[in-house]
């Protein structure tokens, strides 16, 4: 029995190689495995740091400029598009005055609040300029600027109805001088307002807008019956007076300034000490903050 179970043994030897060798690979996977994340965290940290690197470039010039370089605005497409295609329009204002106008808009303290009266061949151009600010327009003819925020969607145009007369600028300025303080206030919300030169039929928040810049260039026409800029003049005066928060200075401007009825009721509501240019047919006032218990509006009025 024993001989017999002896001889039919069978010596099954495991050679250690093998082992060793299972050992091997799994010890090689492993090793390939943190190799490979190993080079996936130093990548994504080289890209990291050129990222950080870049954008703190980018910042820095865009802080020493100014400017983060934007695209082209559709508005700045639309109004040279606009001026390419009507450079022979002789009612448009000269290039002097209108450089005087785009430096302030440049310097402007963003986001600039400009407000404008009178839709006129400029009108993209002014929106287009301040394009990173508000810029609101003021016109006599309801259709027209229907008309206009109808073709230009970007164009913020509202319309009012003046209740004066060129003939009567005389008759106008001395009652607003005389109501100084009571309706014509030079620091006042017009909106509470009867003064006839002030404009109070405006949107609400309208009033409370801290103006800028304000380029006076209408209503229209220069014949007795028509209305003047009496109005939009004085306005301009008491929002630049009246402002609550924001630069203290509001630059007017007034176009069409060697026309006397212009150049009189600027004399009058915005005042001659303010007055820091006048060249062609554009006047500059700097116009500041006033008290509110101040009820003059040019100091030759004290």
């Amino acid at each position: 029995m024993k001989n017999n179970i002896g001889s039919n043994t069978k010596l099954i030897l495991l050679h250690p190689y093998i082992q060793k060798q299972g050992s091997s690979n799994r010890l090689l996977w492993v090793l390939a495995i943190i190799s490979f994340f190993t080079l996936a965290f130093l990548l994504t940290l080289i890209y990291a740091r050129e990222s950080i690197t870049s954008y703190t470039s980018v910042a820095a010039v865009s802080a020493i400029t100014g400017s983060t370089n934007p695209p082209l605005s559709k508005a700045v497409v639309r109004a040279l598009t606009h001026y390419a295609s009507n450079s022979n329009n002789t009612e448009h204002m000269s290039y002097t005055d209108i450089k005087q106008i785009a430096d302030v808009l440049r310097q402007c303290q963003q986001p600039c609040n400009l407000l404008v009266f009178g839709l006129t061949h400029e009108t993209l151009l002014w929106k287009a300029l301040n394009h990173n600010g508000r810029t609101v327009f003021i016109d006599e003819n309801r259709y027209y600027a229907a008309y206009i925020e109808e073709k230009y969607p970007g164009i913020e145009a509202y319309d009012v109805q003046y209740t004066t007369k060129l003939s009567e600028m005389k008759e106008l300025i001395a009652a607003a001088k005389e109501q100084a303080r009571n309706e014509c206030k030079p620091v006042q919300n017009l909106l509470f307002s009867e003064c006839k030169l002030g404009l109070n039929d405006l949107p609400n928040q309208f009033y409370e807008v801290n103006w800028d810049v304000i380029l006076v260039d209408g209503p229209r026409g220069y014949w007795p019956e028509a209305p003047g800029r009496m109005s939009a003049i004085f306005t301009a005066g008491v929002l630049a007076r009246s402002k609550k928060s924001g630069n203290p200075k509001t630059h007017v401007f007034v176009h069409d300034f060697n026309q006397k009825v212009d150049r009189i009721t600027s004399e009058e509501f915005l005042c001659k000490e303010n007055l820091v240019k006048s060249k062609h047919m554009l006047g500059h006032f700097v116009i500041g903050r006033m008290d509110p218990n101040s009820y003059h509006f040019c100091r030759n009025h004290i």
